[in-house]
C-alpha cells in the first residue's frame, strides 16, 4: 500500500477491509490479525504488512473453503 502510514488504527484496517471497527477488534483479541497495543490507554495499532500478510491468508483460506464446499446449481432441466 504505497504512502500507507507503518501503523494503522483500527479504523484504519475497518476501512480498508470495508467492515466495522468491532469486527476488526474481534480479530484481534482472537489472535487473527496481529496487532499492537500503545500507550497509556492501551490503544491498539496494526502493522500495514501484517494486514496485506492476513489479507493474503484470507485468500488462501477462502481458495480452500470453495474447493472443500464447491457451489452447485439447483437442477433446473429435472422433471417432476
Amino acid at each position: 500500500m504505497p504512502g500507507t502510514p507503518r501503523f494503522l488504527t483500527l479504523a484504519d484496517v475497518a476501512e480498508v477491509l470495508n467492515t466495522s471497527s468491532a469486527q476488526v477488534y474481534a480479530l484481534v483479541r482472537r489472535g487473527e490479525l496481529p496487532a499492537i497495543k500503545i500507550g497509556g490507554r492501551g490503544q491498539w495499532r496494526v502493522e500495514a504488512e501484517k494486514l496485506e500478510e492476513y489479507i493474503e491468508q484470507a485468500y488462501h483460506a477462502t481458495e480452500a473453503f470453495v474447493a472443500d464446499h464447491p457451489f452447485v446449481e439447483a437442477d433446473t432441466t429435472r422433471e417432476e
